[in-house]
């Protein structure tokens, strides 16, 4: 497979690397050659598969404008961008390509929203009070991270809340050195306190698991997130 990462981030590197180890061709564009998204042009993105963005929340929306309109399958993930969401998974549909995202392609953390979830629908109706702490990196851009906030969203559907503020669970935000991610649900009781913690040693799990699912893309078009890919393992 022909595959092109975008960015060239400790992580969009390892994704590269994972890819070639998996047998798959590599081409890899870092923000100079792509500036404004000008170096995916229709012709420049027919020639790969998938395209595998890991860049910021800056230059995603443009690169995906640019990728989706071709009818491009692009595996996505960089956070910070949910506002324009729908705007791109009605352009992926409109064009005929194919658009999966994430908030994280870690297995392990796909698992912490199902516990999570699972927690919340046991303490509902127990009085505890819900709080989120993340730690990151200090070069990441959004906080709080999109792990925290659909850890949130997996405590609020828990909850039975259908359409939550951003405020209902309140989410600390931490960056310093270079912490590849750690989360945290805390539940706190009258008499007791529960906590759910994920803590990331290496970036390999995302990669591996971004890799993956442009392997699962590869032969389907539509709008997935990676809850789908890890359905299907």
């Amino acid at each position: 497979m022909r595959i092109l990462v975008l960015g060239v981030g400790k992580t969009g590197k390892l994704v590269a690397e994972v890819a070639a180890e998996r047998g798959h061709s590599v081409h890899v564009l870092d923000a100079n050659e792509n500036k404004d998204a000008s170096a995916l042009t229709p012709p420049f993105v027919a020639g790969f598969d998938i395209v595998v963005d890991f860049t910021t929340p800056e230059a995603v929306v443009q690169n995906m404008r640019a990728c989706l309109a071709t009818g491009a399958r692009m595996v996505v993930g960089t956070t910070g961008w949910y506002d324009k969401l729908s705007d791109m998974k009605d352009l992926a549909e409109r064009k005929g390509g194919a658009l999966l995202y994430a908030t994280n392609f870690s297995i392990g953390v796909q698992l912490l929203f199902e516990l999570a979830r699972t927690m919340a629908t046991k303490l509902k109706d127990g009085g505890y009070q819900f709080s989120i702490a993340e730690t990151h990196h200090k070069s990441k851009i959004d906080a709080p991270s999109g792990t925290a906030l659909t850890l949130r969203d997996s405590v609020l559907a828990g909850l039975g809340v259908q359409h939550p503020a951003a405020t209902d669970i309140p989410i600390e935000a931490h960056r310093t050195g270079d912490v590849a991610g750690i989360h945290a649900l805390t539940a706190i009781g009258s008499s007791d306190r529960l906590i759910l913690t994920h803590e990331s040693t290496s970036r390999r799990p995302f990669a591996e698991g971004a890799v993956r699912a442009a392997e699962w893309l590869s032969t389907r078009n539509g709008v997935y997130d990676f809850r789908d890919v890890v359905a299907s393992l």
